[in-house]
């Protein structure tokens, strides 16, 4: 089964090197258009996105991002937010007060952040563009907030480098989909389809024929492979301050 819109998700792959060519204003307005047409809860369109293209802010956020060179390098960065700032305004002038002092109304918020940004992402591919996501800004919400003057009620969710390839997109394989589809109920039996997949990502040669220790036995190894480099990352505890940014922020995590 193949449709335009198959092919382009099934051809979607991460950018990290992109031509020095700005991006045009207009194709910027017309992909985040395509990103307000995307569902968001209730109509609320509880979410912003900052542009920037700036030479100097990009640098200065790629330093925030953990020093991703792509950030410096794209020609154009979007910040994708959560956003109740602006339905305080609107409550202000119907005679309410808006109450953002639950987890839910966070959650809201940053799904609709998501969701847009996905059909953004896809705008652009779909016009020759790449994309990348960058989720290296929740590190440093903090500077993120003050360097792009992020109001109280306005939360950086992810970054979105842009710009056009300078290399053809690799897509990398994704997970059988019997370890994502269930039917009828949650299948725990996942083990096969998790082999077949580290094996796949081995192959593809990311990870350079890196080698660890087999578990439990003494002078054997086995590649490093998806499994290992994806249980190494989720062991870790990371960005522990997050809670209480989104606090400062205004949001009410109850």
């Amino acid at each position: 089964m193949d449709s335009p819109t198959l092919h382009l998700i099934n051809a979607h792959a991460s950018v990290r090197r992109y031509k020095p060519d700005p991006v045009p204003a207009s194709l910027v307005d017309a992909i985040v258009h395509a990103g307000q047409r995307a569902s968001t809860s209730s109509n609320m369109q509880t979410y912003s996105v900052i542009a920037t293209t700036n030479e100097e802010k990009r640098l200065a956020l790629s330093k925030i991002a953990g020093g991703q060179k792509q950030v410096a390098q794209a020609p154009l960065f979007l910040t994708w937010c959560a956003d109740r700032f602006r339905l305080n305004h609107v409550c202000e002038l119907r005679g309410y007060t808006q109450n953002i002092s639950t987890l839910e109304n966070f959650l809201v918020a940053a799904v609709d952040a998501a969701i847009a940004a996905q059909n953004t992402a896809l705008a652009a591919e779909s016009l020759g563009l790449g994309i990348c996501y960058i989720g290296g800004i929740r590190s440093n919400p903090d500077a993120i907030i003050k360097l792009l003057k992020l109001p109280k009620g306005v939360f950086p969710i992810t970054g979105m480098t842009i710009g056009y390839p300078i290399e053809e997109k690799r897509p990398r394989p994704r997970l059988p989909q019997e370890a994502i589809l269930h039917w009828e109920e949650y299948n725990q039996d996942q083990d096969k389809a998790l082999l077949t997949y580290d094996q796949a990502m081995i192959e593809t040669g990311i990870y350079k024929d890196r080698q660890v220790p087999v578990a439990g036995k003494k002078n054997e190894t086995e590649a490093y492979g998806w499994m290992e480099h994806t249980a190494r990352r989720v062991s870790q505890e990371i960005r522990l301050n997050l809670r209480a940014e989104i606090e400062k922020q205004g949001f009410g995590l109850k």
